[in-house]
């Protein structure tokens, strides 16, 4: 549901407003909030949605706002981006926390918003971290964001397609916001330099590593500057100086949500593709969030023997060597054997022939499931079995030149069909040359057989 610009309207009782004013006016200001931006244009790092050829842009020049969750990482602009468009759309700001609420602090919020309303006064009703509310409180947003009661802003730094109910979101627009580049952090950091009337007392790389202390995070690096400016001026803080000046932030990663599935699938990509360093880049950046390192020797012992099979058959033992290292030694020893591990499965030929033959023969399986053996294959521990055919006309391969009989051994109702197709990268190459030897082989016999 869209909503027209409305003439503004007070919803507050006289006085109330001065009064907070007042008060608010003697009470101190972190730097953050001073540096809240007056205006949209003045949001940095969410060019994409604010422009005039973005979402958010053509909702303004239109004159029409709807419904919408706006997706990213803490400090980039969620709440102000929120604030400011009730403030261009002149609609009432209800801000709501879902950590903090529940269905009859809902209720409330509905009903005033429908008196508003019945005032000619729309309401955008912002739920910060709207992730938080279960399947049956995001139920209860949907009369009222279908009939135009509340202008839905859903903030939520979790992947929407995995938390949010599929109704709420087909009600909304998904917008997602970046984290903050380096350039956007370093207009904020000019911003606070302007509003305290002086320069951060950092040397150049100093600068860029507070930078990247904040990780995207416009909020923290705000809070970080603001702890330095509480610094004398003299002396400037070279990087190591920095560090000690200010606590390291940990890496923004949850292991039980959708940080841990990226993480987890930038590693596995990476080691697919061969960029060995990449993975160590991911492995690094998963243990030093807090990753379960079992949980990722798991996952290398999947990726061995999915991505690399017998194109390395020492891929698996590698993998399993890990594992066991790590539960033995535990931390920090163990993880070398999981580093080390990484290096060995990145440098390793690929070859996913093993992962295609489980899908073809598990698949040709349900299909022809019914399907008995031929009887040639067939044990036969009774005299009934043995009038039966059973056994009969079996071959033993040892006896056999080469040590290969080339009987067929697919149901006698089933074509042969090819699962396993080795790669000619690593020990794969020598299976293929193996392979086709025994084809060879079993044509001649088929031929001889014919002739029989």
């Amino acid at each position: 549901m869209a909503h027209r610009r409305q003439p503004q309207r007070k919803d507050t009782k006289p006085g109330h407003q001065q009064v907070g004013s007042l008060f608010e006016s003697q009470a101190p200001q972190p730097l953050a909030d001073r540096l809240r931006p007056k205006s949209l244009s003045d949001v940095v790092g969410q060019n994409h949605i604010l422009s005039r050829e973005g979402p958010i842009g053509r909702m303004m020049a239109s004159g029409r706002l709807s419904s919408i969750i706006l997706w990213g990482a803490p400090g980039t602009g969620k709440t102000t981006i929120a604030r400011l468009l009730a403030e261009n759309t002149n609609l009432f700001f209800e801000p709501l926390s879902a950590v903090f609420s529940g269905v009859a602090d809902l209720r409330k919020v509905f009903e005033a918003a429908r008196d508003r309303r019945g005032m000619g006064k729309g309401t955008l009703l912002f739920v910060d971290e709207i992730h938080r509310f279960n399947r049956s409180q995001q139920d209860a947003f949907l009369p009222y964001v279908e009939d135009g009661t509340v202008i839905l802003v859903g903030a939520t730094t979790e992947n929407p397609s995995f938390e949010l109910n599929g109704a709420l979101l087909s009600r909304c627009q998904v917008l997602v916001l970046n984290r903050l580049d380096d350039s956007a952090l370093d207009e904020l950091m000019r911003r606070a330099e302007r509003e305290e009337g002086r320069t951060l007392p950092l040397e150049d790389d100093a600068r860029a590593a507070l930078r990247a202390m904040a990780d995207g995070d416009g909020r923290y690096l705000l809070n970080l500057a603001e702890d330095l400016f509480d610094l004398p001026e003299k002396p400037v803080l070279d990087t190591a100086a920095l560090a000690e000046a200010v606590q390291r932030r940990m890496p923004l990663y949850d292991k039980s949500q959708e940080g841990h599935y990226n993480l987890i699938s930038a590693l596995h990509k990476s080691l697919r593709g061969s960029d060995t360093d990449a993975a160590l880049y991911w492995l690094a950046r998963m243990l030093d969030g807090g990753e379960d390192p079992l949980y990722i020797t798991r996952r290398l012992v999947r990726f061995a023997v999915e991505d690399i099979g017998l194109a390395d058959p020492q891929a698996l033992p590698q993998a399993l060597a890990a594992w066991d290292t790590y539960e033995r030694l535990g931390s920090p020893e163990g993880e070398l054997a999981v580093v080390q591990c990484v290096i060995y499965l990145g440098t390793a030929p690929k070859s996913n022939a093993v992962y295609k033959a489980e899908k073809m023969s598990f698949r040709a399986a349900r299909e022809t499931g019914s399907l008995m053996p031929p009887k040639h294959i067939l044990n036969a521990p009774t005299a009934l079995m043995k009038d039966m055919g059973y056994g009969k006309g079996y071959k033993y391969d040892h006896d056999s030149e080469s040590a290969f009989s080339g009987q067929n051994f697919f149901p006698e109702d089933m074509a042969r069909e090819k699962y396993y197709v080795p790669s000619e990268r690593g020990f794969e190459r020598d299976i293929s040359k193996r392979l086709a030897y025994w084809d060879q082989l079993r044509a001649k016999r088929s031929e001889t057989d014919d002739k029989g």
